[in-house]
């Protein structure tokens, strides 16, 4: 498993994750959509600890720098 997200987009996937995660426990957004929210936030902060985003493989994309 190659890193194929950079610095940038992992943390913008985190701050993403936290606002989720902000609307749920905050009451905001409740019911399905809210668990969905959730559950992405999760899969968000998941793929931002291992820099491997496995939907950008099919598209070719890497936002990881090269050294």
């Amino acid at each position: 498993m190659k890193a194929n997200m950079g610095n940038t987009d992992r943390i913008i996937r985190v701050i993403v994750a936290v606002l989720f995660a902000g609307l749920y426990f905050g009451g905001i957004v409740e019911g399905t959509v809210g668990l969905i929210l959730l559950i992405l936030g999760a899969v968000f902060v998941l793929t931002s600890l291992v820099s491997f985003c496995p939907l950008y493989l099919p598209f070719g994309l890497n936002t990881c720098k090269k050294a």
